[in-house]
This record gives structure tokens, sequence and C-alpha cells, in this order.
């Protein structure tokens, strides 16, 4: 975390391939930067620390989207991280197989599964 000049800032915006106009606005009075690898972390931080009073959310850009004022801190602490989100998948994947071997050690029989999928698949 970074204390900046917001004129400073506006050039390095300016300088940018990326168009960062959406947060021009809130370049006014104190201004603190955090740069991170996972989106939401410095949202989980600021409001964690809220109540410590840490001052309100102006902006940010995350996962190639402008959140802009402090009403979208929810929004941002919100984004799945990638490892949450390749978490999230492999439960899926996994789940099927995991049904299909309960219900072999339950019933024991191959036989009596095959028909309950049949079933369920009318």
């Amino acid at each position: 975390m970074l204390m900046v000049k917001n004129t400073l800032l506006h050039k390095a915006f300016e300088a940018s391939d990326i168009d960062f106009s959406p947060l021009y606005d809130c370049l006014k009075g104190n201004t603190a930067i955090m740069f991170t690898q996972t989106a939401n972390v410095p949202a989980k931080l600021i409001k964690e620390y809220k109540k410590e009073g840490i001052p309100a959310l102006k902006g940010a850009y995350a996962e190639e989207s402008f959140f802009v004022g402090a009403d979208k801190l929810e929004e941002l602490v919100a984004i799945k991280s990638k490892n949450e989100l390749i978490a999230d998948v492999i439960s899926l994947l996994q789940s099927p197989i995991k049904n299909v071997v309960s219900g072999l050690n339950a019933g024991g029989k191959i036989h009596g599964l095959l028909d309950a999928i049949a079933e369920r698949n009318k």
C-alpha cells in the first residue's frame, strides 16, 4: 500500500495502455493505492478495518472492471480468487464420482445402482 500524489497517479493512468478514465474523479483528497495478485484481498482488508476509521473505498480496478464508490466494496469482496475458482471447479468435478462410489459402497449391488440410474433418466 502506497500513499500517492493524485497528479502523479493521474499521469501514470494516462501513460498506461488501459483507459483508467472512470477513476479520474476519485483522485481528490488523500489517496492510497494497493497492488495485489488477488483481486478481492484489498477489499477484504478495507471491510475488516472499516470500523477502525480506515477511509472508505474511492475506486478500484480489478478483473478488468472498474468499481467506483464505497458502495462497490461488497462487490469487490465477492470476487473469487483464482484459487477459490479452481477449488469450486474441482468440487463440481468430484461430485458425480463421489455419488457413484457411495452408491456402490452403500448397496453393494451394481444391478440396483443401474436400475436406480435408469429410473432417474426416464
